[in-house]
Formats: C-alpha cells, sequence, structure tokens
C-alpha cells in the first residue's frame, strides 16, 4: 500500500481517447501529450510521476482479442521489470471487465498495483467523465493501492475480476458483483500460473442456456474445436438434463479433454450442483461449478488456466478454487 512512485500509464485505445471522424468516433493516437496538457490545467491534483506507453494501433475495445489480453500482459510485466512500481491501463468500456478479469489471472502474484480506467465519453467532450476518472485513478494510485488487479471508474475501486458492466449510457456503468464463496481458497499457486509464466491463446466459447436449446446446436459449439466451454446455467446450476441427447453432448465433450464449467445467470446467484437433480446431472456429464464467479471472471480463468498449458484435470482443479478473490466473500 505504498505511494505509487513510478508509474506506467498504458494506453489501448478506446472511448476515453477518441477522436470524431466521418464514420463517427473512433480510437486515436496521441492522447500523451492531451494528457500532460490536462494535468497542467488541474495543478491541485496530486499525481506520481508517470511515463506513457501506448499499445498500437489504439482499439475500440469492441475489437478486444485474446491475443490483446497477451500484450497488455507482456507490456505490464516488461514494465515492472524496468522499475515501475504500478500500471494504469486506459481501455475502452466495452470490454474493460473482460480484460480486467483475464488480467487478473495472468498476472498472479505480480506485486505491484494495476490499475484499468476508462470513460464513457470521449475527453474533452462536454460532461465527460474521462478526466474525472483518469485523474481519480492517478490519486488513488499517490495514495497507495494493494498489489493485484483493479477497475476504477466514477469514484470507485473495484475488484478486477469480481466486476461488470451493467449500464450502457450512464457514468456509474460498472459495479462490484461479488457473491458469498462456497468455494476454497487455494493455499498456494502451481509455477505455470505465475505471472512470469508465458501464455497462449485458447479456443473458448460461452453457451447461455434458455429453453429450446438443441443438443445439435450444442454439439455445434462444440465441434468447432473449444477447449474450453463456459454454460450459463438456470438458477443454481441446472439446464435440460431430461434431454438425454443434451447430456451425451457433454459427456462425449468431457471425455474429449473439454473444460466443462458453469455459472449462473442471475446476477446474484451462484451454482449448487446438488440442490436439484437437473444440476447433479449436468455434474455426472464432467461439469464442474464456477460457484458465484461473472462471466468475466470465469472466461477469464478458463483462459489463463489453459493457456497455461494446464490438463484438463488441472484446469478442473484449479478452476474451483479461489485464486485472487474472484469468489470472495461478500
Amino acid at each position: 500500500m505504498q505511494p505509487v512512485q513510478n508509474l506506467l500509464v498504458l494506453y489501448t485505445g478506446g472511448t476515453i481517447g477518441m477522436q470524431m471522424t466521418d464514420a463517427g468516433l473512433a480510437p486515436a493516437s496521441g492522447f500523451e501529450a492531451r494528457l500532460r496538457a490536462e494535468q497542467l490545467n488541474q495543478p491541485q491534483r496530486t499525481v506520481p510521476t508517470w511515463q506513457f506507453r501506448e499499445l498500437l494501433p489504439p482499439l475500440d475495445s469492441a475489437n478486444m482479442t485474446q491475443a490483446n489480453w497477451l500484450a497488455m500482459r507482456d507490456a505490464i510485466v516488461a514494465g515492472v521489470e524496468d522499475g515501475h512500481d504500478a500500471v494504469l491501463v486506459l481501455h475502452g468500456t466495452d470490454t474493460l471487465a473482460y480484460s480486467a478479469a483475464a488480467l487478473s489471472f495472468l498476472l498472479l502474484g505480480l506485486p505491484v498495483p494495476v490499475l484499468l480506467t476508462g470513460a464513457m465519453q470521449p475527453a474533452g467532450a462536454a460532461g465527460s467523465d474521462a478526466w474525472p476518472n483518469l485523474f481519480g485513478a492517478l490519486e488513488v494510485l499517490a495514495q497507495g493501492v494493494a498489489s493485484g488487479v483493479h477497475l476504477y471508474f466514477n469514484g470507485k475501486l473495484l475488484h478486477g475480476a469480481c466486476t461488470s458492466k451493467l449500464k450502457s449510457d450512464a457514468v456509474d456503468a460498472f459495479v462490484e458483483a461479488r457473491r458469498p464463496r462456497r468455494g476454497m481458497r487455494a493455499t498456494h499457486l502451481p509455477t505455470q500460473l505465475d505471472y512470469r509464466q508465458p501464455r497462449t491463446t485458447v479456443a473458448l466459447a460461452i453457451q447461455p442456456l434458455f429453453p429450446g436449446l438443441a443438443a445439435e446446436q450444442l454439439r455445434a459449439v462444440l465441434a468447432s474445436g473449444v477447449r474450453g466451454l463456459l454454460l450459463e446455467c438456470y438458477g443454481s446450476g441446472t439446464g435440460p438434463t431430461a434431454d438425454q441427447a443434451f447430456v451425451q453432448v457433454l459427456r462425449d465433450a468431457h471425455a474429449a479433454g473439454v473444460v466443462l464449467a458453469a455459472i449462473s445467470q442471475c446476477p446474484q446467484g451462484h451454482v449448487e450442483f446438488g440442490l436439484y437433480a437437473a444440476g447433479s446431472l449436468l455434474a455426472d456429464a464432467g461439469v464442474i461449478s464456477g460457484d458465484g464467479m461473472t462471466r468475466e471472471a470465469a472466461l477469464g480463468k478458463l483462459f489463463a488456466l489453459l493457456g497455461a498449458g494446464l490438463d484438463q484435470q488441472q484446469t478442473e482443479h484449479w478452476f474451483t478454487l479461489d485464486l485472487c478473490g474472484e469468489q470472495a466473500d461478500t
């Protein structure tokens, strides 16, 4: 919790630095000069010494990919190895919670804080939240932040692996969705999950359950070559298990080495397979519980585990353990 002395500001694009074009708002470079000019306009702000780096090309975060997550991870690790004692990532809001969750698992063990922030309106626009969010994050860092990945937005410091975007057009778009933990906290981490270890991209899919979802549709998703499938189940972890063909698709996929995980569709829900027979049958087919994790956290966790080279059994083991507070108690 020491005040930050040597900050790296990592700019990835997003609304915060967008400029108007003939096609509408688009990502733009050159944000460092705008930030320094604004800092001169706000001399009352307590801001740590910072250096700036852009990841090129700047992105609309709707185009964020796993490769971009890995590029952010590499730039953050390189910055820390160069002596920076914190990193502030400027990012678009559409996938901000996804990136915060993914980085939470890609940077396990990192000894410095990483904050992500962005804006619902571009810097300089009337009523924009860009400068309040950015300078608010800088002031928080100047005061001291615990190590780990955090998201700063609308005056709140949020857990990077517990946050979701709930609003599309309001400055209080993000909320920390912590739910009661029922799993166990990991007492140690395997070497493969250390932040210094390289990762690779992984074919993953998310499948929401809905009335009428057919076994053939699920089989088509799995036939695309995914190594991990996240099922968004009903309630406490139920699905159409009266459909034997549906259950058999899951059994076949698990036997073929696919990691099958489940979270609840309910914003305040968690998976508890033993509560209903329909949930128990999913567990019998090889589906593991994501407890109360958000979609963003569960996806980022699968990506980090499988991308570290863990096999199916190892991934299932570590997925069910709380690694960084993603299943923290309320």
